[in-house]
């Protein structure tokens, strides 16, 4: 393992004898007068590595006063046994050296408890505590899933704009792209950050067949709530040939591939997370992972929730949008496992959904989780040419501003299905966290673009 051993290595294969220099930052110092406990992270892991320093180690003393939490250093040593308890091993230390001074009386992550609103004021310093590197570490493992996943599959990874001139949604809910220097059209057009880039992957799964995009988009929705941002990660696949039943299929082994490699990759972070943020987590996963979707139409659901004995605060009918409470009922307390819903009313629906034979509804789908409600969205694209052009002028847009879009379905039209995972709710519902500003290093929401 060598010198640069990260501890995550140390911990689960170092053997007893081996020599290590540990470089991390002390989560905790104790001492007495004959030895000094150093604990030590490196975010590598959710463990810490514990150092033991006798007191009379040469330039010890030169140094004792600079060994407070959050501190930087490099311990050298032998590893050993330990004698205590959720411990393989200890490092016996004969040499420590600090890189970087934190002040005890002004570092504001001392050892004891804090409010996710207090660490949200201080979001640059917030990955060295225990849940948010839980969290972060947890969110890395979903994105390299992700690539995994679909690259097993054939998807070709693709960038899309973050620059667009369509509305993809219709929702008008935009951030518009000016530059400061002039008052006129950059782009020579009025140009927005995107919502999704479902648009253009369309256009390269209709010349490479299969593809996905990850990256960031924007939304600018005025509400401030546990659930929204303003910037958000979306992972959207498209695949041509692919129909709505397809859809169903890549979604619900998506979901479960990134349960799987959390399980494999994050068990210690897991284990935090289910003991000290959501005492349900590992159940509600493992349900998950191991359970097949519940498969209804709009309409089913519909029936279900009028039945329910209970009181909604968003009354129920056919051609509602769902809202989280009807969401939420349908797959933590009537189906107790993630469910799949297809064939909403076109009437709420985005204009680019196929349109069914029954000519109200469309090839919709929504994917339902326990405690997070909708986590993925999704449709059959509609690719005939006329159907597509007649829902595009029934929601008041202009023909012109998508002819591009016209344009793969005039040439070459296929069936071809996708649909977009909201990054962070996935983060969500993995780490058990309930406010989506907590699964984002750095977010931004309504009034806040700190850092």
């Amino acid at each position: 393992m060598g010198k640069h051993a990260l501890l995550k290595q140390i911990l689960e294969e170092g053997q007893v004898g081996e020599r290590f220099t540990a470089r991390g930052w002390l989560r905790s110092h104790r001492g007495s007068k004959a030895v000094s406990f150093l604990v030590l992270y490196d975010g590598s892991t959710m463990k810490t590595l514990q150092a033991v320093l006798p007191t009379d180690t040469p330039g010890y003393e030169e140094v004792a006063h600079q060994l407070t939490t959050g501190a930087s250093v490099v311990v050298e040593g032998v590893l050993v046994e330990s004698p205590g308890k959720g411990q393989r091993v200890e490092l016996k230390a004969d040499k420590v050296a600090v890189l970087g001074v934190a002040d005890a009386d002004t570092y504001p992550l001392q050892k004891k408890g804090h409010s996710m609103e207090f660490l949200r004021s201080i979001a640059h310093l917030r990955a060295r505590t225990n849940v948010f590197g839980a969290v972060f570490r947890v969110r890395a493992t979903l994105a390299q899933a992700t690539h995994r996943f679909f690259g097993d599959r054939g998807f070709h990874y693709v960038h899309t704009p973050i620059i667009t001139a369509s509305d993809c949604e219709g929702a008008g809910e935009m951030f518009e792209v000016k530059a400061t220097s002039t008052k006129d059209h950059f782009f020579g057009r009025q140009a927005m950050l995107t919502v999704s880039g479902q648009l253009n992957a369309e256009a390269l799964a209709y010349g490479l067949g299969q593809v996905y995009t990850f990256g960031p988009t924007f939304r600018a929705e005025n509400s401030n709530t546990s659930r929204h941002l303003a910037e958000f990660w979306m992972i959207e696949p498209e695949a041509a040939f692919y129909d709505i039943h397809d859809d169903m299929d890549l979604a619900e082994a998506y979901l479960k591939a990134l349960i799987t490699a959390v399980f494999e990759h994050n068990a210690d972070d897991i284990d935090f997370l289910g003991k000290f943020v959501d005492k349900q987590l590992v159940q509600t996963l493992e349900s998950t992972r191991d359970q097949t979707f519940e498969r209804i139409t709009y309409t089913d659901a519909v029936d279900i929730l009028t039945k329910a004995k209970r009181e909604w605060e968003f009354p129920v009918s056919w051609g509602i949008d769902l809202q989280s409470e009807h969401e939420r009922f349908l797959a933590e307390e009537h189906f107790k496992r993630p469910v799949m819903i297809t064939a909403y009313p076109k009437e709420i629906k985005a204009f680019y959904m196929f349109n069914n034979d029954d000519d109200k509804t469309v090839a919709a789908l929504d994917v339902l989780v326990p405690r997070i409600g909708e986590i993925i969205g999704g449709s059959q694209r509609e690719h005939r040419l006329d159907r597509l052009e007649s829902r595009i002028t029934a929601d008041g847009m202009a023909l012109e501003d998508y002819s591009w879009y016209l344009d793969l379905n005039r040439f070459g039209a296929v069936p071809h299905a996708g649909f977009g995972l909201g990054f962070e709710r996935a983060v969500m519902f993995c780490t058990g966290m309930t406010n989506i500003r907590d699964v984002v290093p750095f977010p931004r929401s309504v009034g806040q673009a700190a850092f």
